[in-house]
């Protein structure tokens, strides 16, 4: 091969390396666009914000994000969306980690049986968990409360959570726990003080994508829940239904729905990273 095809080579490789970049480049502004734009809704004023041609150049103004606190119950709708959150979560880690411990070290029929039957549940479509959740709600007197909602969540998000467990409990080698339980430790003890602490990036990891099943759910709540425990999705979407004034607003929620999903998975990237690539690598 000689130096002049050799350097068209190269040539060309760069070339395609450079419209790859220029393809992602693209996308990436394709996916982060609405985002983009909801923000600079957020600091126009509404004239500027419906106006079309659409006004690029304004002068920020925070009287949408002052009214979501003063003129909306924005604060109730954040509450309720952490304490369900927050309760959704707790509860389906503690009920997962056991599930999915059990689940990896047993190898019988029965257990790929719950866990096909788990998958199946988790594949069916929200709509058919509301009817038998409303029913309930009425007879129970649970109707527009959290404790509701929680229930409902964890019922359809446990299944996801077991299957994430159940595959990181199975990465970790059963002679870890075995050699414990040599040296005097019940199941028990070596679940908790041996195999839990290296399970750590994978319940975090599996904790953020149950946090934000639960923390965007929309259907569910708009269902479930009327004025008392209406969470961020449905309160923000109210907002905007009465007057096109209150769209501005409706965009500063959004952003304000968005920032602490952002801190959270900020503050725990490198658990994240950690388990995702958990079992990636094995020698």
């Amino acid at each position: 091969m000689t130096i002049q095809s050799l350097s068209r080579s190269g040539i060309s490789k760069r070339i395609f390396s450079v419209l790859i970049y220029v393809v992602l480049f693209a996308w990436m502004l394709v996916n982060i666009m609405p985002f983009l734009w909801t923000i600079t809704t957020s600091f126009k004023q509404v004239k500027d914000a419906f106006a079309i041609p659409p006004v690029l150049i304004f002068t920020p103004t925070l009287t949408a994000w002052k009214a979501l606190w003063t003129e909306a119950p924005f604060g109730k709708f954040f509450l309720n969306s952490a304490i369900i959150t927050t309760g959704t979560v707790a509860i389906s880690l503690s009920l997962g980690c056991l599930a999915g411990y059990a689940l990896a070290r047993y190898r019988g029929k029965v257990g790929f049986v719950i866990l096909i039957t788990a998958l199946l549940f988790r594949s069916l479509p929200r709509i058919s968990f509301l009817l038998p959740a409303f029913a309930f709600a009425r007879m129970t007197g649970l109707y527009d409360t959290h404790i509701l909602l929680i229930l409902v969540y964890v019922a359809i998000n446990q299944p996801f959570t077991i299957w994430m467990l159940r595959s990181f409990f199975a990465e970790i080698p059963i002679e870890i726990e075995e050699a414990a339980m040599v040296d005097g430790c019940s199941r028990l003890e070596a679940f908790i003080k041996i195999i839990m602490p290296l399970m750590l990036p994978g319940v975090v990891t599996t904790g953020i994508f149950s946090l934000l099943l639960a923390y965007n759910e929309f259907l569910i709540p708009a269902i479930l829940a009327a004025s008392r425990a209406a969470t961020l999705p449905v309160g923000i979407a109210s907002i905007g239904t009465e007057d096109l004034k209150y769209w501005s607003m409706t965009a500063a929620g959004s952003v304000w729905i968005a920032l602490p999903i952002v801190v959270i998975v900020l503050f725990f990237q490198r658990y994240i990273i950690r388990g995702l690539t958990f079992g990636a690598v094995k020698g």
